[in-house]
């Protein structure tokens, strides 16, 4: 299953739908860096009084590597995943992507960039059950502006790799939760995109679907060399990626490269 998804993948390339060249091309640092965050903080308002979450965050990801983070509940670890997703914005300090400081693009670029650069998995899958399981996988596209008859090829090709093309005209909420992650991952992956945002994806499986969705990031990393970072309470599963990032009281506490 794992290679036939990759394969699907692979043969897509970019395809001819993407016009702009923004975040694209290497950017004005070290081009075996895909990810790096500078001094981030971030800062919450609530009832209580300021919370901080993050506090000087500072760490680098190259091209290919597959990075996990752990840490306890309330760490700080998904927060980190969704400014580094630019689904939120620090308070301070900065987050590059191929290069580019990302916060001072435009709010119209930032969603570009994530929508051609970036896939996300999340432990809720996050689908919209009101449409079709083809519909969820094909939204990213259709967002991208692929031609209609392109976003439905890839999102049948990958439900098929993926095992479960026979959902494709079913709502979500009628599959079970290991369907639904993959059709999640589905998503995630019909732009092909470089960097992959996965928190908790093995959370609510089953373990041999849990070590089916693992080890088919890890396929990614090493064979296809996109980047992963994966958040996980699962110390297994972390010691089987590249490096480890441990997260405590928004603060990284140490790295350890597996």
């Amino acid at each position: 299953m794992v290679l036939n998804v990759l394969n699907y993948i692979a043969n897509f390339g970019h395809a001819s739908y993407q016009k702009r060249d923004i975040l694209v091309k290497s950017g004005h640092v070290d081009g075996n860096i895909a990810l790096k965050t500078e001094h981030v903080t971030k800062i919450f308002d609530s009832l209580a009084g300021k919370v901080v979450a993050l506090r000087d965050v500072n760490f680098t990801v190259k091209r290919g590597e597959f990075v996990s983070i752990m840490g306890p509940s309330g760490s700080g670890k998904s927060t980190l995943l969704n400014i580094i997703g630019a689904l939120d914005r620090p308070t301070s300090g900065k987050v590059y992507i191929n290069g580019y400081d990302i916060f001072l693009l435009s709010d119209s670029d930032i969603a570009t960039m994530r929508n051609r650069l970036i896939g996300f998995i999340f432990q809720s899958y996050n689908l919209v059950n009101r449409t079709t399981v083809q519909t969820n996988v094909k939204l990213p596209s259709i967002i991208a502006g692929m031609s209609p008859t392109e976003a439905n090829f890839r999102a049948m090709k990958i439900l098929e790799a993926l095992g479960i093309a026979d959902k494709a005209k079913q709502k979500p909420a009628n599959l079970s939760g290991g369907q639904q992650q993959r059709v999640a991952i589905a998503r995630c992956l019909i732009n092909n995109p470089a960097i992959i945002l996965a928190d908790e994806p093995t959370g609510n499986l089953d373990t041999k679907t849990g070590e089916d969705i693992f080890h088919m990031l890890k396929e990614l990393s090493a064979k296809f060399h996109r980047t992963i970072i994966m958040v996980t309470h699962n110390p297994e599963l972390a010691e089987s990626t590249d490096r480890t990032v441990l997260i405590k009281d928004g603060s990284i506490e140490k790295e350890i490269i597996n």
